[in-house]
C-alpha cells in the first residue's frame, strides 16, 4: 500500500498524534510505530516531522511531556494528552470528518460535473 504523501500528512499530523495519545502516554518512537501499525504502514511519520509537531503541541498546551523509561528500559520523553488536547482532538476530528466528506462527494465515480 502506498504511503500517505507528506503534504496530506502535514495537515493531519496533529490530529493523528492527539488520537494516538488518547489511548495513553507514549514516547515519540512509540507514537510513530503505533501510527504505522494502525494504518498498515500507509502512514510513516519521520522524526523530522514528528518531534517538531510534538514540541509545537506541547507549547500550545495540548500535550505534556515528562522524562520516563521506555518499554525497553531507556530514558525517553513520555507525552500525554491534556484536557486542552482532548478538546483540540474533538475539534480536529470534526473538521477532518467534514473535509473528508466534502472531498469524497467530489471524487466519487458517480459525481456529476
Amino acid at each position: 500500500m502506498p504511503t500517505l504523501s507528506k503534504d496530506r500528512l502535514h495537515g493531519t499530523l496533529d490530529a493523528l498524534v492527539l488520537k494516538t495519545l488518547s489511548w495513553g502516554p507514549r514516547h515519540g518512537y512509540a507514537i510513530a510505530r503505533w501510527l504505522e501499525e494502525k494504518t498498515g504502514d500507509a502512514i510513516q511519520v519521520e522524526e523530522g516531522s514528528l518531534y517538531p509537531a510534538l514540541y509545537r503541541m506541547e507549547k500550545r498546551g495540548w500535550i505534556e511531556a515528562a522524562w520516563g523509561m521506555s518499554e525497553i528500559g531507556r530514558k525517553a520523553k513520555i507525552y500525554r494528552l491534556t484536557g486542552a488536547g482532548r478538546k483540540q482532538l474533538r475539534l480536529e476530528t470534526a473538521e477532518w470528518t467534514h473535509f473528508a466528506s466534502a472531498v469524497s462527494r467530489v471524487l466519487k465515480p458517480d459525481a456529476s460535473p
